[in-house]
């Protein structure tokens, strides 16, 4: 009987067995393709110090509000905060216990985070993150390394029809340089705009300059070439070179958009960043970019996949054959079918139904038989 006390906080919920066995065949497919490539997992802690947690997320200030949970720690008297995001932490790991580790260093994560509050679009306030970091490097081949290191996991995992849809985060400060020259104290009104496409309120924060890149959207080449022709002055030269260089390397293995001025969930990324798709889900499967370790200022690359709006689209696993095992059953014959990938329900009292437990078997002897 359900009691008043057994209501969940909104924006957490159970994982019952076939969404658990859903999620957890799509964590061991892509932590395999992680693994494969060469990137050793490393596990951070659920809880750090608040201000060791903010120094390291863009944005975030010690004692500001933020999407962390806080608390008093104790044992040290000191404010600890519970992790929002993983990549922070791998950040740490790199600059502290790995400084000394070859470059580039690839390291994978999977873990729980939890954040205050959520959106009214997506309002989970725990989210099983997934991810790659590419330490030492965020040049072209690093960037393209970790596009198509995602799209296999995403793949492994049972998605189809992904899409990459890439952006270039840092797009307004570098035009606003030279190529469209914008003063410091207007840049955040103009990116602002930008990121909601609206035209009217781009002239009103005088970013008129910036129209055409507001329609050079939409499919990869033809977003390339408007995008090119917005850039007479070659200010973004380099940058759209890379982009084709990436898109080049996933050749068809997904399709491929570009908005050049999205910035939600690009906080804190350089030069490029990329959103994934898949076939059947609304949302985003995950994100990921170049960026600079906030306290080395080291560069990286890397991705962060939200398994649990992943395994929405990805396929149930095909369940274990599971044989029902009668009281005073053959240990060595159990053992033994065990060992060959069958589940067995050992029986516990007279009375018991062995199909209602889920058994499509019973141990007769040594071997299995149908029931």
């Amino acid at each position: 009987m359900t009691q008043p006390n057994d209501l969940l906080p909104e924006g957490l919920e159970d994982r019952l067995p076939a969404e658990a066995a859903r999620i957890t065949a799509a964590m061991r497919a892509c932590l395999d393709v992680l693994d494969a490539h060469g990137y050793d997992r490393v596990r951070p802690p659920l809880l750090e110090f608040e201000a060791s947690l903010a120094g390291r997320m863009a944005g975030v200030t010690v004692g500001e509000t933020s999407t962390m949970f806080r608390f008093v720690d104790p044992a040290s008297l000191r404010t600890l905060a519970l992790r929002s995001d993983m990549t922070p932490q791998v950040g740490r790991i790199a600059a502290t216990s790995l400084s000394a580790a070859p470059r580039p260093l690839r390291l994978a994560y999977c873990g729980d985070t939890v954040v205050i509050k959520a959106s009214q679009l997506d309002p989970a306030r725990e989210r099983l993150q997934l991810g790659a970091e590419l330490i030492g490097s965020d040049s072209v081949a690093a960037a393209s390394e970790a596009v198509m290191l995602a799209i296999e996991a995403m793949k492994a995992a049972g998605l189809t029809g992904i899409s990459v849809d890439m952006t270039l985060p840092d797009l307004v400060d570098t035009l606003a340089e030279k190529a469209f020259p914008l003063a410091p104290d207007r840049r955040e009104a103009v990116r602002r705009e930008l990121d909601t496409k609206d035209a009217g309120g781009l002239r009103s924060a005088g970013g008129s300059a910036y129209l055409p890149l507001l329609y050079a959207t939409g499919p990869f080449d033809s977003a390339l070439a408007a995008l090119r022709a917005v850039d007479a002055g070659g200010a973004l030269k380099s940058r759209l070179d890379g982009l084709e260089q990436i898109a080049a390397a996933i050749g068809d293995a997904a399709r491929i958009t570009l908005d050049p001025t999205e910035r939600h969930g690009f906080e804190y990324q350089t030069w490029f960043g990329f959103t994934l798709y898949a076939e059947g889900l609304r949302r985003a499967v995950g994100r990921g970019g170049t960026y600079r370790i906030a306290g080395s200022d080291e560069p990286a690359t890397g991705f962060t996949l939200y398994l649990d709006r992943l395994a929405e689209g990805a396929p149930q696993p095909e369940a274990a054959r599971t044989c029902y095992l009668p009281l005073g059953h053959d240990r060595a014959a159990a053992a033994r079918l065990r060992s060959e990938g069958w589940r067995t329900v050992a029986q516990l009292a007279e009375g018991e139904d062995a199909k209602a437990l889920g058994c499509g078997w019973v141990l007769d002897g040594s071997e299995p038989r149908k029931l």
